[in-house]
């Protein structure tokens, strides 16, 4: 079972993100997904830029794999999807149908807003070059277990692991909203939230998070806790999602258990103590997503 850092979905200032991916390329994950799949008004690191950071984590020994972004609205989006996928050097995540028909006929990942939900929709990708796929996380241990049964041969299966879940994408920005602010003139107000704006119900329950386009999970997903389980199911990588602070803690928390030199409970309960929020596991079940397998906590 092999370690991934999924693309930072936040809007990271370029020497944090630079800073970041330093840090990376001396840790223990062996796979690291790289490109905004947000927001292209993020764009403060342009594709030249991702691709050399793509050299850099390669020569550490790292698989680079590009992503393109989920929801594409302009021709400037498109292009630069064209770029990524035509990119020559690195593995490329597909995150919309439109990515997977550029790549047809070429190896690539669909990550984990691609719906794929059966058997039939893996087998059909996996005819047109699908090498890895991401399992959407709002599926349970379950669609999971039956879809392994018929995955087609050579495909591996990544996992979320770990990290604030991706829920939902509109051509609405409702961190520029929150302000006040229109899409086109946000002042790039989700620079602020560097884990995403957190929301609360009017009974203060916090519940969801906003970045920008995408609405994430206020709580955080955290799988370590299942490591047997999950490699009893046959999952080849397990995917932890980066945050502004402690990423680096969580890979180390991941690897030693996987290595057997901490047991998973232990680590995954340290880890819930560093998170925003909470921990929540409630898809993985079967129950509600905000719920918690092991503080059967419904907040």
């Amino acid at each position: 079972m092999k370690l991934s850092l999924g693309p930072i979905t936040y809007f990271w200032t370029k020497e944090k993100t630079l800073e970041f991916y330093e840090q990376v390329a001396k840790s223990p994950v062996d796979i690291v997904y790289l490109g905004e799949i947000i927001c292209s008004k993020r764009a403060v690191i342009r594709f030249s830029d991702w691709m050399e950071i793509g050299e850099q984590l390669a020569a550490a020994g790292k698989e680079v794999v590009m992503s393109t972004m989920t929801l594409l609205e302009a021709e400037s989006e498109l292009k630069m999807m064209r770029r990524i996928c035509e990119n020559g050097r690195f593995l490329v995540e597909a995150n919309d149908i439109g990515a997977i028909q550029l790549m047809k006929g070429k190896p690539f990942v669909t990550g984990p807003s691609v719906n794929v939900y059966n058997q039939r929709t893996l087998a059909k990708l996996a005819k047109v070059g699908l090498c890895r796929w991401v399992f959407p996380v709002e599926l349970s241990e379950e669609t999971f277990a039956d879809m392994q049964e018929d995955r087609p041969e050579g495909v591996e299966s990544e996992l979320f692991a770990y990290g604030r879940l991706p829920l939902a994408y509109s051509a609405r920005c409702f961190t520029a909203r929150a302000h006040n602010l229109p899409k086109d003139d946000c002042d790039y107000k989700c620079g602020e939230y560097p884990d995403g704006m957190t929301l609360s119900a009017q009974d203060e329950t916090r519940f969801l998070s906003l970045n920008g386009i995408q609405t994430q999970s206020a709580h955080t997903f955290n799988l370590l806790a299942e490591l047997d389980e999950l490699r009893s199911l046959g999952v080849d990588i397990l995917r932890i999602s980066p945050q502004s602070e402690h990423t680096l803690e969580v890979i180390e928390a991941f690897h030693n258990a996987m290595q057997g030199e901490e047991s998973p409970e232990e680590a995954a309960a340290r880890l819930n103590k560093n998170m925003p929020t909470g921990p929540c596991d409630g898809y993985w079940h079967g129950k509600p997503g905000i719920a918690d397998s092991v503080l059967d906590n419904y907040k």
